[in-house]
């Protein structure tokens, strides 16, 4: 076991992991950021996407100790200052971008690295964008509808 520190959301924290921690489990069950989910282990859904220092990650193909004093940013930390739904999930809500909720922190993460890129994106590259996440309720539509209106494009979106 060792103790392993970054800076999450904001805030430093430390946590006792071992050296094979994924980073996903490190932040669940070593912080109790429960946001970050875990829906594959295999790094095909997307469902665990963090950033760290400023890159979207898959946390359940990264080691805990590979980002040590690293950035990390998590869904609970996409929230306003005041506890409000920023403005990604803020559409994610209005445009009913979010079905069972599984995959939901993954896209919101995607979104706004995204965005951070590439602040107007078409239907196209949003679709592109949001390749490396599954959303098994099937409910892209809404999703790309969602990233369209966070950027601040109120588009229709073709039907799938």
């Amino acid at each position: 076991m060792a103790k392993i520190s970054m800076t999450v959301n904001g805030k430093s924290v430390a946590a006792e992991a071992e050296g094979r921690t994924l980073l996903s489990a490190y932040l669940r069950e070593g912080l109790g950021l429960t946001g970050t989910h875990i829906g594959c282990d295999t790094s095909q859904c997307g469902s665990c996407v963090v950033h760290v220092d400023g890159v979207a990650v898959k946390s359940c193909s990264v080691l805990a100790m590979d980002v040590a004093g690293a950035q990390v940013r998590t869904i609970e930390g996409m929230a306003n200052a005041d506890g409000s739904l920023g403005v990604i999930q803020q559409a994610f809500q209005d445009c009913h971008g979010l079905q069972c909720g599984f995959c939901t922190p993954g896209m919101v993460m995607t979104t706004a690295a995204l965005l951070a890129d590439n602040p107007h994106p078409t239907e196209a590259e949003v679709r592109h964008g949001l390749e490396g996440n599954i959303c098994r309720c099937t409910g892209y539509h809404n999703i790309v509808r969602a990233v369209l209106t966070a950027s601040g494009q109120n588009m229709s979106v073709a039907a799938e």
